[in-house]
């Protein structure tokens, strides 16, 4: 018997992504995916934003043009356990995906397969990251629907990937499976790197140290969502 998966809607290339790690919480969490809101208005893009799971609701309910995923998941069903992250529960608080795979939350080949074919039986969108071209093909093969090809070393710095290996990553990528979208994250400081990452061939370009850490924030992300904006139009998308 075969289950039918719920469709899945994917956010349009070129797009915008951040998250907010552990430099901010609370209220501030909530304002900032509001400007993350009003910048994807604004500019008419779409955005991911990867919020903390005691933010989910809140910012799932009084946004409208954000993709909220959760930072993680566990692939444990509705029953017994404790202080897993249920995948059911995040969608319900209105996540639409779920990033896997990230630095500070590491996970084997074997649960990045697990976690994946999990969401997709929720219909919850796959985000994940790989730390180098090696890890990138391996885990292409698990067809997420998004990969995030960042050298580990590279995040929360303000050196961005060099643009060789951005090229590569992407070739490895689009080689295997062409509808598998290509995010460029790690190191991004400036709006001009979102606008060479996406003219470079990538799907999406997005920070979220680089943002937090800078003197003025909000006029850092409106800065790299006006650029998404300007790549969209010059490449008539």
């Amino acid at each position: 018997m075969t289950t039918t998966k719920p469709p899945k809607t994917l956010p349009k290339a070129p797009f915008f992504e951040t998250s907010v790690k552990n430099y901010i919480y609370g209220d501030a969490v909530f304002e900032y995916a509001k400007a993350v809101d009003e910048g994807a208005k604004t500019y008419d893009i779409d955005a991911i934003f990867i919020a903390p799971y005691t933010e989910i609701r809140r910012i799932a309910e009084h946004t409208s043009k954000l993709f909220v995923f959760a930072p993680y998941m566990d692939t444990l069903r509705p029953g017994r356990g404790m202080a897993d992250v249920l995948p059911e529960a995040i969608k319900d608080a209105g996540a639409t995906g779920v990033l896997l795979n990230h630095c500070e939350r590491p996970m084997s080949l074997p649960q990045i397969k697990e976690t994946i074919d999990r969401a997709n039986e929720l219909g919850l969108i796959t985000f994940a990251c790989a730390d180098s071209i090696a890890e990138t093909k391996a885990i292409a093969q698990f067809q997420p629907d998004i990969i995030n090809p960042e050298p580990s070393e590279l995040i929360g710095t303000d050196q961005a990937s060099d643009m060789g290996y951005v090229v590569e990553t992407l070739k490895v990528v689009k080689d295997l499976y062409p509808d598998i979208l290509v995010e460029q994250a790690a190191g991004i400081t400036t709006g001009e790197q979102i606008y060479d990452f996406i003219m470079a061939g990538n799907d999406a370009a997005g920070s979220a140290s680089g943002i937090l850490k800078s003197p003025d924030p909000f006029k850092l992300l409106d800065e790299m969502m006006f650029n998404v904006r300007k790549a969209k139009d010059e490449l008539g998308k």
